[in-house]
């Protein structure tokens, strides 16, 4: 017998840690772009997993891609090669223009790897050489080290003392930067995109800048392409949309399609700093997760299906410029690349954005709002103009009750 969703609710309340603010929503199967909970309602789902479910729900050849490599092998460790590992490695150099890959479980692995391997090359070259700087308001992860470098202080309360060697600048002031780097700069880790802060992208040649500098002070830059990469932007690596190349770049959300993994790619002079048993991972690049991982790097990467993202996004981005025209009092500003977009509300609205989401959800439409203001859309890639008039169409209502 099937249990209610109130059962559901209850049953996880009991036993789960508290560490997430959830919607009463308990969703049972996904079909493309859209969830159903276990009452049988339907939703629109234009926040994917927070960016992960790039193929949508149920895509049928990575859903056949895990069930074959289940009934192979799940898990055999890293004391061992397996095709699914090598082939997506090698799919990921290729795309990357860089020269090695790892994968780890998620994005807080992968960017926690960057840091470290960062450090490590660091270290060869001077030992006092260890300043890593980030941008305010960026997000990479809830370990000890990738709390640290989220540039976000209400992150950091209660889990002092925290690592050292970090130091922060606004992101988009290239002047702030400079000052701020020396020869004792190790890295400068930056998101492509940043998500979480807000939906930020870079302006103008900030990133070129940062690159300029970067090799100035022989430092390495690391773009964490989390939420930002896997053709999110309308190019595989949103770093391409710049016409620049990372030293290390992090990977992980839409990687595998909603099957965990994270990776970070490096260069082959950045590989050398690490030795067997520098690092490594027991789960991380396993045969299930790396199947899956298959199936999104023989998908994503295709012009037709990148052309796609670009043209649904630019779509998007005018549907919510119209609401923007419509609604001048409540949102302010609408920003972003592809399929990552935001748009900010005003702070004398009478409704909080995160009011708007629950109302939006009433309604069939899940989505998100970040940084208490912005409401962030990074819905499947494979949505269509169809789904994206139905949700405007839905915050359209709900915006104008807003007023």
């Amino acid at each position: 017998m099937n249990n209610t969703a109130q059962q559901i609710v209850d049953r996880d309340q009991r036993a789960y840690l508290p560490v997430f603010n959830r919607y009463k929503l308990v969703v049972d199967h996904g079909e493309g772009p859209y969830v159903f909970s276990v009452d049988g309602k339907k939703f629109i789902d234009f926040l994917g997993g927070i960016a992960v479910n790039v193929l949508g729900h149920n895509y049928k050849p990575l859903v056949d891609a895990i069930a074959n490599q289940a009934a192979k092998v799940i898990h055999i460790s890293n004391l061992y090669y397996t095709q699914p590992q090598a082939d997506a490695a090698h799919k990921l150099v290729k795309l990357s223009g860089l020269d090695r890959a790892f994968f780890a479980n998620s994005g807080a692995e992968a960017n926690e790897g960057a840091i470290k391997i960062a450090r490590k090359h660091a270290h060869s070259i001077a030992p006092d050489k260890h300043q890593i700087i980030t941008a305010l308001d960026s997000f990479h992860g809830r370990t000890l080290a990738t709390l640290t470098a989220t540039g976000q202080p209400k992150y950091h309360k209660g889990f002092e003392p925290l690592p050292g060697g970090f130091d922060y600048v606004h992101y988009n002031d290239i002047d702030e930067l400079e000052q701020m780097m020396s020869d004792k700069t190790c890295a400068v880790m930056l998101e492509t995109i940043q998500g979480e802060g807000g939906v930020y992208p870079p302006k103008g040649d900030y990133l070129k800048r940062v690159r300029e500098l970067c090799d100035r002070h022989g430092a390495l830059l690391i773009l964490d392409e989390i939420q930002s990469g896997i053709g999110r932007s309308g190019k595989f690596f949103a770093y391409e949309k710049y016409g620049i190349k990372p030293d290390v770049v992090t990977l992980a959300k839409g990687l595998a399609g909603g099957v965990p993994i994270g990776a970070f790619i490096v260069t082959e002079e950045v590989a050398k700093a690490f030795k067997p048993g520098d690092h490594g991972t027991t789960f991380g690049g396993n045969p299930l997760a790396c199947a899956a991982a298959n199936v999104v790097l023989d998908t994503v990467p295709d012009q037709k299906f990148l052309d796609h993202v670009v043209e649904v996004g630019n779509y998007f981005k005018g549907r919510l410029l119209e609401l923007q025209k419509k609604y001048p009092t409540l949102i302010t500003d609408v920003r972003g690349e592809g399929l990552l977009l935001g748009a900010e509300l005003s702070v004398d609205n009478k409704k909080t954005g995160s009011e708007i989401v629950a109302d939006c959800m009433e309604r069939g439409a899940i989505i998100n709002c970040t940084v208490g203001k912005v409401l962030r859309f990074v819905p499947p890639l494979i949505i269509n103009n169809s789904h994206v008039d139905e949700v405007v169409d839905i915050l359209d209502g709900v915006l104008e009750q807003s007023l």
